[in-house]
């Protein structure tokens, strides 16, 4: 397949995407259009194994958020709970992605490791995705996951047990997909311990930054991301 064949393809699946996710109320307007430049950027480093994953945390994420959607408004202040993605968020959550694979491309000899961080990233978004919106159903005990108090789900830094082993499950099958995708599975616990660790730093901002009003949601995203990626890395480099 030529190249420039390949780029048609992907464009015109991720422009299907969009516009199907947008009307669906899955994305903004703005949120759709991040998303195609997102994938775009991603695929030029990655390639199509970056596309993959970054489709996988998407539908993970979608499915996730969609679920029991009625139970998750009335633990809302508002009554409502929002299922589209604007812009912001869109690159809070795949902005590590785009950057690994910005990488990638100026650094081709080592694109092995910058996709697997990629995919530390996104199994850390979808770990926090999966622990948060899953975790607000069927979480038994939330608890603050600093001061280990009781607290109501869906609060910034409120973690239960559940949620957290289905973030966990997020992030196995992030990497397994990777191992798939590459045919190696030698980064299977690398990224998977990436994932879970960016989830955990992602409560520990939200518990103490967020509250405070020092940091938004959307930057607690992208460092979950980040410090999924890098901690991944560190694991390799060990």
């Amino acid at each position: 397949m030529t190249g420039w064949l390949s780029w048609i393809i992907v464009l015109a699946l991720l422009l299907v995407v969009a516009m199907v996710s947008v009307r669906k109320r899955k994305l903004t307007g703005s949120g759709g259009i991040a998303a195609i430049f997102t994938g775009l950027l991603v695929f030029a480093g990655a390639g199509y194994i970056g596309v993959l994953l970054l489709a996988a945390f998407f539908i993970m994420g979608t499915v996730a958020t969609s679920h029991r959607k009625d139970l998750k408004a009335k633990l809302q202040a508002g009554g409502e709970h929002p299922e589209a993605r604007n812009a912001g968020q869109v690159l809070a959550n795949g902005g590590t992605a785009v950057l690994t694979a910005l990488l990638a491309l100026i650094n081709p000899h080592a694109k092995d490791t910058y996709t697997m961080m990629l995919a530390a990233g996104l199994a850390a978004a979808t770990a926090d995705t999966l622990s948060s919106e899953l975790g607000m159903v069927y979480g038994r005990h939330t608890i603050n996951i600093l001061t280990f108090k009781k607290e109501a789900p869906g609060l910034d830094g409120v973690v239960s047990l559940e949620g957290t082993l289905l973030g966990a499950a997020g992030a196995l099958l992030i990497a397994l997909i990777h191992a798939v995708a590459t045919g190696s599975g030698a980064a299977v616990l690398f990224i998977t311990l990436g994932g879970v660790l960016g989830n955990l730093a992602d409560s520990v901002l939200g518990a103490s930054l967020e509250r405070r009003h020092y940091i938004g949601n959307n930057g607690v995203n992208f460092l979950n991301t980040l410090f999924g990626a890098l901690a991944a890395l560190l694991f390799i480099c060990l």
